[in-house]
């Protein structure tokens, strides 16, 4: 199985990926959890990146389609994998797309996350990121027993940037005006598969657990 997670920032989409990846044996391959860490090591790479996202916009796509073109050749040519958070963009789909046929493994999946903007709002202006082990909570959904400790690691809890309103809007602009188009790119290809990812995770999971099953048949 090589599948996309594709939806607007807050869909829920690295929360199932990991999940699956768990209980299918895959690979998780999360784009902004890799820029993230660059930001953190201040790689060049990390400081092009970091006024994108400071920003609330879409990191360039000559930043990332090397990185993920490297990892999927090198590290996962043989394996399967769930891609979170990449392709943003036709421009990027096509490039992935191309990688992947010349390898001879195509793409099996593509799971898009539906969710209302004002929910999509009330869970990134709620987000919390721990600043020790990256673990993420929500002051409204999903809350710590102590505010502001990680309850991981007791790690302190951060307010990213690009998760404070103003940022989170225009990131959803920037969504609607550059990812939207991806759906018909990949309808066209007969592998799209949509879920309601504005239901718990658990009902989430079920909804694409069974939407593979379907599409494998």
């Amino acid at each position: 199985m090589r599948a996309v997670f594709l939806g607007p920032p807050g869909a829920g989409k690295g929360t199932q990926a990991l999940e699956l990846a768990r209980s299918l044996a895959l690979a998780h391959l999360s784009t902004g959890d890799m820029l993230r860490s660059h930001v953190a090591r201040g790689t060049a790479l990390g400081q092009r990146a970091k006024a994108f996202m400071d920003a609330g916009q879409l990191v360039a796509d000559d930043l990332i389609i090397a990185m993920v073109e490297d990892r999927l050749r090198t590290d996962l040519a043989d394996a399967g994998w769930i891609l979170d958070g990449f392709p943003r963009t036709v421009p990027q789909a096509k490039a992935l797309d191309q990688s992947l046929r010349s390898s001879g493994r195509p793409l099996t999946h593509v799971v898009y996350f539906a969710v209302p903007r004002t929910e999509l709002m009330s869970r990134l202006t709620g987000r919390r990121t721990c600043s020790k082990c990256g673990a993420i909570w929500n002051v409204t959904f999903k809350p710590t027993t102590v505010d502001g400790v990680c309850d991981l690691c007791g790690g302190a809890l951060a307010h990213r940037s690009d998760d404070r309103p103003e940022a989170v809007g225009r990131r959803l602009e920037e969504y609607e005006r550059s990812t939207q188009p991806l759906l018909a790119h990949y309808r066209v290809s007969g592998c799209l598969i949509e879920v309601d990812a504005s239901r718990v995770p658990s009902q989430v999971n079920d909804q694409i657990v069974a939407a593979l099953r379907r599409n494998a048949g």
